[in-house]
């Protein structure tokens, strides 16, 4: 992002009537709401949430923000030593900037949502048109009110694709995120129980999911997973041109046959059954990702070989069912941005067919927003934790007590072990103590529980 503070305050309606034309002409090169993170030249955005973001003002401003914007209600304390341009609401005033550069700049914008695999799918999309296009894609988890206008201001003037991840967890959320971006294809990959806790049935969370169709006109597409009754029955009432993925026949794009390997998953697709496809990742869950990159590839006339290459080197985003070496020369199934139980049991039967001369160990921590099934669902992770396959199994978090429940008739004692979710440097230690060099061990968690810390002690 370029844009001079004139146009800015132009885009969101702030008032400069105390501006001369040397600020108002003053170059801004890009957007931070972060004040640890500024740069020379930014735009700082103070948002307001648990803290308030115009109490770091001059953290700001020692960062080299060259403007901010901020809420008229803390007029009490207006910035002196840089322009502030005066606004109603914070966060509105940075969506309505996003909104007006995303105009500006009109890119082809793929929107992407699902309860598991919108990131993977993401990385994926964003490289197979990269092959050809100039694309900025979503990075990290910026996928919510705040991800979506930031991941928008990061695009380059030249950008001709925007790959944007879009998350919900509440009825409401993806309409207004999709009439911001007005995505010209809108993407769902599976509906499954994440956030269940906040819309109590599948159903409802397939109702909340289809709220991407909203921002998208008439002219544009929607692609989801064909393989999903919730979603084939409510895109009957989506009056736009409509692609499926899958793998049963009556997709329009589906994987006649796939090989899941160690360390990458090979399959072949419908439309082009002579061309070898491989993507770098275990878990042939993974294939439905895939093929939904590849429905958006076909949209936008790449060539299926193309896609192949693509598929076969793609950036994945880190710690989705990354291999690691550890310390000890043991390998690390590193899966701790996120959980649910799809995706658990999904990452536990991949795990459980790898090859290795030494033990599986598994460490499974709390499954957020689960609701009241919580506890169930915790259990019946149970079905996919065989104690011939996997050898030792480490638990931490309040509800995965369920699971130890389930698994102490099965387990010896010295094979199976839990941890409160305070216990975290305890697992650790322990973990380290009992691994081997030919182990193997799989991580998976919600993000709240940072196993992501753990993975970063065995890799020391």
């Amino acid at each position: 992002m370029k844009m001079t503070i004139g146009e800015i305050a132009k885009a969101i309606h702030a008032n400069t009537d105390n501006f001369d034309n040397a600020l108002l002409t003053k170059a801004v090169t890009g957007v931070c709401f972060d004040s640890r993170k500024i740069q020379q030249g930014q735009l700082f955005i103070p948002l307001v949430s648990e803290n308030d973001g115009h109490d770091y003002i001059d953290n700001a401003i020692a960062g080299g923000a060259a403007a901010t914007l901020w809420a008229n209600d803390h007029s009490d304390r207006l910035p002196l030593k840089i322009p502030a341009l005066m606004v109603e609401d914070t966060l509105k005033a940075f969506q309505e900037l996003s909104k007006y550069y995303l105009d500006k700049i009109n890119p082809r914008v793929i929107a992407i949502t699902g309860s598991n695999g919108k990131t993977t799918t993401k990385d994926m999309v964003a490289a197979i048109l990269s092959s050809t296009f100039h694309v900025t894609k979503t990075h990290d988890n910026f996928n919510n009110e705040i991800g979506v206008p930031y991941t928008i201001l990061q695009m380059e003037s030249n950008t001709e694709f925007l790959v944007v991840e879009m998350g919900m967890d509440r009825p409401g959320q993806l309409d207004f995120l999709s009439k911001l971006a007005e995505p010209d294809v809108g993407l769902i990959t599976m509906i499954g129980e994440a956030h269940i806790e906040f819309f109590g049935t599948r159903d409802k969370i397939a109702d909340a999911k289809m709220e991407i169709t909203h921002g998208i006109p008439d002219d544009g597409i929607f692609v989801y997973d064909g393989d999903e009754p919730l979603l084939r029955q409510r895109a009957k009432n989506v009056d736009l041109r409509q692609l499926t993925f899958g793998r049963q026949s009556a997709n329009d794009v589906y994987a006649t046959e796939s090989k899941d390997g160690q360390y990458s998953t090979q399959f072949h697709v419908n439309l082009w059954p002579d061309i070898d496809f491989n993507i770098p990742m275990m878990g042939d869950y993974n294939v439905n990702n895939a093929l939904a990159a590849i429905s958006i590839g076909q949209i936008f006339r790449i060539h299926p070989e193309t896609m192949a290459k693509e598929l076969a080197k793609f950036d994945l985003t880190k710690n989705r069912t990354q291999w690691l070496t550890g310390s000890k020369g043991e390998k690390i199934l590193s899966d701790v941005y996120n959980s649910n139980p799809t995706a658990a049991k999904e990452v536990l039967n991949a795990f459980k067919a790898t090859e290795t001369s030494g033990r599986r160990i598994a460490v499974l921590g709390d499954m957020l927003e689960l609701g009241t099934q919580s506890k169930g669902m915790h259990a019946s992770l149970a079905e996919a934790i065989d104690p011939a396959v996997i050898s030792v199994v480490y638990l931490i978090g309040t509800d995965m007590a369920a699971l130890y429940d389930r698994l102490k008739p099965v387990y010896a004692p010295e094979n199976l072990h839990y941890y409160r979710a305070d216990q975290l440097d305890k697992l650790i230690v322990d973990l380290e103590a009992d691994l081997s060099p030919d182990d193997e061990v799989m991580l998976k968690a919600s993000h709240g529980l940072h196993l992501e810390n753990v993975v970063a002690k065995l890799m020391k």
